[in-house]
């Protein structure tokens, strides 16, 4: 199969969705790995790295399209892209298509294939492709808010560890999954006061368990929200539901009552963030002010960090596309039930059902697109 990788355009995404180790795995596999020329120089590798291992080099991103059979991505698509989709191409990337309607549109007007890494889901629910890019965003949160902290940056000017006779800043972090353990395992580290809430007492026990009471766990509900959030001087926002958009956990008036210069850094940005004034930002211009609080909402968190991330992402996606490479991507899906519940779109139907509630469209059951 003719495996296709792009330069990612998105502002200030230097990953890439393939190393050549990835690619040198394909080849060796009798397929052939086509990567547009430049891909990688953000992740710091270079074309001739991608040549010995194995990959044809390609002038642009029309001509590696055009040639792809299966095209892998890091990022979705933007609107810059979309004249490149056809009815015979399989796309293979993070989608996020529950806060993205213009995509969702474009992808069923072309009549695209497309397997979202975020919601292949293994049957204990775990979300093996999300996973890594979740713990990268998870351990950035801290480091990101502790940054807008700094009074240059428009935080209050706090220090999160502080220095001796002072009080350490308070960190709530909101969901206790892979991201928000990650969150609050740098937090620790920085020397905050950590609480972090979930729905999931189970978890919270775990939590409590593994670190030896050294975090707060509080059972998430809006009381409990709004009590720990008045006091926080930073807030991790890292709630998820499979392909569904996040839930809006903190409103507009309960920031205005929170202290002014507090941090809100929203993890779930992607899935259309998990605060009431969550706007998609970038590395560009990573923050905005709301009231007397200051949210960073970069869609794109991993993106800043792509030596560590671009690898972390192969690891988890190359198994994957090794089968539907191998396979073709149907008979893939029938054989792996995890990776066949990242099929979105296919034949200009939705077949994922929370991706068709969020934008309000009928989808067709995965079973019958399988059988067919």
């Amino acid at each position: 199969m003719r495996v296709a990788v792009p330069s990612e355009v998105k502002d200030n995404e230097f990953r890439v969705a393939i190393t050549p180790s990835g690619v040198h795995d394909l080849v060796l596999h009798g397929h052939e790995v086509l990567v547009q020329s430049g891909a990688g120089l953000g992740s710091s590798i270079s074309d001739e790295r991608y040549r010995a291992a194995g990959a044809t080099m390609m002038p642009d991103a029309a001509s590696t399209w055009a040639a792809a059979e299966l095209l892998l991505k890091v990022k979705e698509p933007v609107a810059s892209e979309y004249g490149y989709f056809r009815s015979d191409l399989v796309l293979f990337t993070y989608l996020h298509l529950a806060a993205e309607a213009e995509l969702t549109r474009a992808l069923l007007a072309a009549g695209v294939t497309g397997i979202a890494y975020e919601t292949v889901q293994l049957p204990s629910r775990a979300l093996p492709l999300l996973a890594p890019m979740s713990e990268v965003a998870g351990r950035l949160a801290p480091i990101v808010g502790a940054n807008a902290m700094l009074k240059p940056n428009g935080g209050p000017g706090l220090l999160v560890p502080g220095v001796p006779g002072t009080h350490p800043a308070r960190v709530t972090i909101l969901g206790g999954g892979v991201a928000g353990t990650a969150a609050m395992q740098v937090a620790m580290g920085l020397g905050a006061e950590v609480t972090v809430l979930d729905t999931n007492l189970f978890r919270l026990r775990e939590l409590d368990a593994q670190y030896y009471g050294r975090v707060k766990t509080i059972a998430s509900n809006a009381f409990e929200i709004d009590t720990a959030l008045v006091q926080s001087d930073l807030v991790i926002g890292s709630v998820l539901i499979p392909g569904a958009k996040a839930p809006k956990l903190v409103s507009n008036e309960l920031v205005s009552r929170m202290k002014p210069g507090s941090v809100l850094v929203d993890i779930a940005v992607d899935q259309g963030g998990c605060f009431a004034d969550t706007h998609a930002t970038t590395h560009s211009a990573p923050t905005f002010a709301v009231h007397g609080s200051l949210f960073y909402c970069v869609a794109n968190m991993p993106g800043a960090v792509p030596a560590t991330s671009t690898y972390a992402l192969t690891n988890a996606t190359l198994p994957y596309v090794r089968a539907i490479a191998g396979r073709g991507w149907a008979d893939a899906l029938r054989g792996d039930a995890a990776l066949a519940l990242g099929l979105n779109t296919f034949g200009g139907a939705l077949t994922n059902a929370p991706v068709a509630t969020a934008n309000a469209l009928p989808f067709r059951p995965l079973a019958e697109v399988l059988a067919g």
